[in-house]
């Protein structure tokens, strides 16, 4: 059976097209193996496989960022212990999102968010002399000496925007991404990276059709499912 979207696939192209069109459309695997037949495993399979790829694609993508650049940490995970919030939260992921406004958004696990921690992402994907934003967490000291023009809110002082001084960009996105991924329940820790990345994407991507973006790719690239 001949597949030009998967190599060794034992699911006609017609269907396979279906999972991918369900899978553009961010319905759940269960749901696109009721609307096309298929079995709930092999569907499941190729949502993961699709999520695989899209990690790929996010690094291939990729490009450093340059002029005004919105940077802010979230954490993800396990509901907050005895009352505590943001960087004092237990139990969760820390990451590290960078914002290019009016365009796209990067996103990284980080151990922690120490200064050294964040500057090492920051220079690695930032270009010097860009403009800078964040709030006004400590460990963002030393922007301006490592070439960086940089701009604080500070959200302590109940300062969320003063003009071009503020995190909105960023903001946006996590709600996006929190948003999308309750919708998930439970989400394995080995994958998390992945489901995070998969935000990415789609953000990135929000403004444009994903179907033939994920078709034209799979012509280039078939997925293996052997």
């Amino acid at each position: 059976m001949k597949n030009r979207y998967s190599k060794g696939a034992h699911v006609s192209e017609a269907r396979f097209r279906e999972v991918i069109r369900f899978f553009a459309a961010d319905l759940p695997s269960l749901t696109a193996a009721e609307l096309t037949g298929l079995n709930y495993r092999t569907v499941h399979r190729i949502y993961s496989l699709m999520r695989e790829r899209l990690v790929e694609m996010t690094f291939q993508e990729m490009q450093p960022f340059a002029g005004d650049i919105e940077v802010d940490e979230s954490y993800f995970g396990a509901r907050r212990v005895r009352g505590k919030r943001g960087r004092g939260a237990g139990g969760k992921i820390p990451i590290l999102g960078l914002h290019k406004r009016g365009d796209r958004v990067f996103v990284s696990v980080v151990k922690n968010c120490s200064k050294q921690e964040l500057m090492a992402i920051l220079k690695g994907h930032v270009l010097s002399s860009s403009d800078v934003y964040t709030d006004g967490w400590k460990a963002y000291d030393g922007l301006v000496t490592n070439g960086y023009q940089h701009h604080r809110v500070h959200h302590h002082k109940n300062q969320f925007a003063r003009g071009k001084n503020h995190v909105n960009g960023i903001e946006s996105f996590w709600s996006f991404a929190k948003h999308r991924l309750l919708k998930l329940r439970s989400i394995r820790k080995e994958k998390f990276l992945i489901h995070l990345k998969e935000c990415e994407w789609r953000w990135n991507h929000r403004h444009r059709k994903i179907y033939p973006i994920l078709l034209k790719h799979l012509r280039q690239y078939p997925l293996s499912t052997t």
